[in-house]
């Protein structure tokens, strides 16, 4: 089912639940998708559509650290809903042991030495796994693995 038409339903179902967080978090999320359309003139493709949705996870992951740094642990709980609500949208993540494992394979087909390669390889790396895998986690896999070269 297409993206747009799973949050409409889902925003239905929120509606008539009286669920005011799943609510508020839906319509934020189908607003930056239709911003994200007007930008770009058209329709989005799948992808466009998970590149919005893994911002808005991005902002709300930022938004925890900031607040839990803070001491107001009511607000980072909040956030961390919408974060898991959002999540439930995104295809499934990598998780760091299948990052290692593509982080080998581009690392063999570039043939990188070191450091110093490391644009060459998260260039190659990067369209794999997006929309599935964090870039912070990613690069730093890739760090970890060019360093011991």
């Amino acid at each position: 089912m297409n993206l747009e038409k799973r949050l409409l339903q889902d925003m239905k179902a929120a509606m008539k639940a009286g669920d005011k967080l799943r609510l508020e978090t839906i319509r934020s999320l189908r607003a930056q998708l239709k911003n994200a359309q007007i930008e770009k003139g058209g329709e989005l493709t799948e992808a466009e559509q998970i590149q919005v949705l893994m911002k808005a996870a991005k902002k709300r992951k930022e938004s925890i650290e900031q607040f839990r740094a803070v001491g107001r642990e009511d607000r980072a709980e909040v956030e961390a809903q919408e974060l898991a609500l959002i999540e439930a949208y995104l295809p499934p993540q990598m998780t760091p042991q299948e990052i290692a494992r593509l982080v080998d394979q581009v690392i063999q087909q570039v043939h990188a030495a070191g450091p110093k390669d490391m644009g060459r390889v998260m260039g190659a790396l990067m369209p794999r796994v997006k929309g599935r895998a964090e870039g912070k986690l990613v690069q730093q896999i890739v760090k970890d693995k060019l360093a011991k070269l």
